[in-house]
């Protein structure tokens, strides 16, 4: 292989998203459970840490490798909530169950996954109750336990 060449940068594909309202988030365990969503980080993906595959070989630099393996990382959303959720989220908390969220554009990433937390802020005079929800996605069929990749589906015309 030769040494490395400088790769110009392409006008990207797609239709960016101007404004992240409005995104939602489903549980196919509880599809109208009672929050409401107000800031939603969908999860990322990581590769994980380099392997190190230096050797005694090596003369100028220490050499690396990507892992094979991708991690689809948790999930955060800020949440309003009737106080009722607290018995769908005892019901819903460590269940595994399809996590879809539906982005502005129509665009969804349907995910293995289960609520790790729902974490209630302090309730005060003058503020609307919010709570901080974490979920962890599995990427595991919890039928089968075969390994599944989340799924994004285009919204028509994006």
């Amino acid at each position: 292989m030769t040494a490395p060449t400088p790769t110009a940068r392409v006008t990207p594909d797609g239709i960016k998203i101007d404004d992240g309202h409005s995104t939602l988030v489903t549980f196919a365990a509880d599809t109208d459970i009672s929050f409401w969503e107000k800031s939603v980080t969908p999860p990322g993906q990581d590769g994980g840490d380099e392997n190190d595959t230096t050797t005694m070989h090596n003369v100028t630099y220490r050499t690396r490798s990507p892992r094979k393996l991708k991690t689809l990382t948790e999930m955060q959303m800020t949440a309003a909530y009737d106080a009722k959720v607290i018995d769908q989220i005892t019901s819903l908390i460590n269940v595994e169950t399809t996590v879809t969220i539906t982005y502005p554009n129509g665009d969804t990433l349907a995910f293995f996954g289960f609520l790790k937390s729902f974490e209630p802020d302090a309730l005060e005079e003058g503020s609307q109750p919010e709570a901080t929800v974490t979920v962890v996605p599995t990427n595991q069929d919890p039928a089968t336990g075969a390994e599944e990749s989340p799924v994004f589906t285009a919204a028509s015309g994006t």
